[in-house]
């Protein structure tokens, strides 16, 4: 490798600003399930009559090419969508409004998967993480929001079988910082918190009983919000190491309120400096170049690039879809009452009575088609948003390695100039100085040999973590697309049937 010199920080991560104050509230700021393949255990609230008629279809009977059940490790489950605002009882906690009309998560969404059974095997090491009951604590710009974390394990190292904690979302945002700080040094993949939202955030704020149209959007946002949370814990949960890590335990079963992360708000002064320290760190990436001799790491960036392209892309094109589908089932419901008016002036009594039927099946298909739309969402779009954010928390671990490299050339850099000053010293027979400068290339050498060896560490351990990664990722995505399309074949065959018991009712028309 040749000698580089180290590009320095635009700020040090120690710098504290003591005259700004942190920030009260930080929600103005920003899955793993267990192997076995779990039910539900009760059915989700709101789902509609329509979708309980769903019939099941399956692909698991398919003929598998390839098995992963030899994995170590317990690929992330699928993603669960949102399980409703449940009234939950939390001391004096109040319940963020729901809106109950038909195009809202709440009363349209899939079938939980949220609420599992654990594994029937006791035997076997398990650790299930829920997150529910999101709750609005206090009115106008001073409320946030609070989630119920439940756990059920059996892992000796938990003093309880089951048990169950309240946290803000800065809780989830200081466990991560934390994580962080612990492990990526080590090569360690962090799952990545979900981001703050300004926008979403302050719409929870000012959400109130009056303005449901809003109510509906703050509903909307905090089902996302605690899907994906609960995704982050569960991948936490499921990594051999940080699901036994202290800080993680604490989060979980500790029964009191964990200290206020001070370096989790976006206003706050360390939040100010956390987002300076990131360009800085945006600018070393692109500024340092590393003379990388392992072909493994260069054709792992290239490979991990282009998938972040690719899942941008495609999570774009899915995000499209979903949209798409929504403005169609809000056009048939609007195709359907128009066809119901027609249908109360028609002095025709058959014709009447078959533009009745259609109006209510077009009805019963725009459920279907919201549905379909929430399926897109939460089986699929937030699949690869998720994705999207594990690729970015790669980066930042194979970034870290070019900083350790960045550390170890600089300390080899130092060590030849102060041999060539001891050098110097010996020629000009300054014995007074020759002393300290062959103790200074002593604690060099020292510097250099522990340089190479966390190099060498970090190295050996990114790649056992990305190895990791791949196999959990080929896993994870199979079972998601299969349920993904399990999902849309039964909303396609039920739109059949709908369309097949109109018919006769059309034939009719005299």
């Amino acid at each position: 490798m040749a000698d580089m010199t180290e590009s320095p920080p635009l700020f040090d991560n120690e710098t504290k600003l003591d005259d700004l104050e942190d920030d009260d509230e930080d929600i103005f700021a920003s899955a793993v399930q267990e192997q076995n393949q779990l039910e539900d255990t009760s059915p989700y609230n709101g789902v509609s009559k329509v979708q309980a008629e769903l019939p099941k279809l399956s692909l698991r009977d398919m003929p598998e090419e390839n098995s992963f059940s030899s994995m170590s490790s317990p690929a992330p489950g699928p993603l669960s969508p949102p399980l409703g605002l449940m009234n939950t009882d939390i001391g004096d906690l109040h319940d963020v409004p729901i809106n109950d009309n038909a195009d809202t998560l709440s009363a349209n969404i899939i079938h939980s998967r949220s609420l599992e059974e654990v594994p029937a095997d006791t035997s076997e090491v398990f650790l299930k993480i829920t997150v529910t009951s999101p709750q609005k604590i206090g009115e106008g710009m001073g409320a946030y929001v609070a989630y119920k974390v439940e756990t059920r394990t059996n892992m000796l190292i938990f003093k309880k079988r089951n048990f169950s904690v309240i946290r803000r979302f800065s809780d989830f945002l200081g466990l991560h910082d934390k994580l962080t700080e612990k492990y990526l040094r080590n090569g360690r993949i962090i799952p990545p918190a979900p981001e703050k939202s300004v926008i979403g955030t302050t719409k929870i704020k000012m959400s109130g009983d009056k303005n449901q149209e809003q109510n509906s959007s703050s509903t909307e946002f905090l089902e996302r919000r605690r899907a994906a949370l609960e995704r982050y814990l569960n991948r936490t949960a499921a990594h051999p190491v940080l699901s036994i890590d202290p800080d993680f335990r604490e989060f979980l079963e500790a029964d009191v309120e964990l200290p206020k992360a001070t370096n989790t708000s976006a206003l706050s002064g360390k939040g100010v400096m956390r987002l300076f320290n990131k360009v800085g760190e945006t600018v070393n990436k692109i500024t340092y170049k590393m003379d990388e001799s392992d072909m493994w790491f260069e054709e792992k960036t290239s490979q991990i690039d282009s998938l972040d392209i690719q899942l941008r892309a495609l999570h774009s094109a899915v995000d499209s879809l979903t949209n798409q589908r929504r403005e169609l089932a809000n056009c048939t419901g609007a195709t359907a009452k128009s066809i119901a008016v027609l249908g109360h002036g028609e002095p025709g009594a058959s014709l009447g009575r078959a533009l009745a039927q259609l109006a209510e099946t077009l009805e019963k298909v725009e459920v279907i088609r919201k549905t379909q739309s929430n399926s897109d969402l939460y089986q699929f779009g937030e699949m690869l948003r998720d994705y999207v954010a594990l690729i970015g928390a790669i980066k930042d671990v194979f970034h870290e390695r070019v900083k350790v490299f960045q550390n170890w050339q600089h300390a080899q850099l130092m060590l030849n100039k102060k041999r060539e000053q001891k050098a110097r010293l010996e020629q000009s027979s300054r014995t007074d100085r020759t002393s300290q400068a062959a103790t200074e290339v002593i604690e060099w050498e020292a510097k250099v040999d522990r340089g190479q060896e966390e190099f060498d560490n970090i190295s050996k351990m990114i790649k056992e973590e990305v190895e990791r990664f791949e196999l959990v990722r080929v896993q994870d995505f199979k079972k998601q697309l299969i349920e993904y399309l399990e999902s849309m074949l039964q909303h396609q065959n039920q739109l059949i049937k709908y369309w097949e018991s109109f018919l006769p009712e059309a034939r009719a028309v005299a």
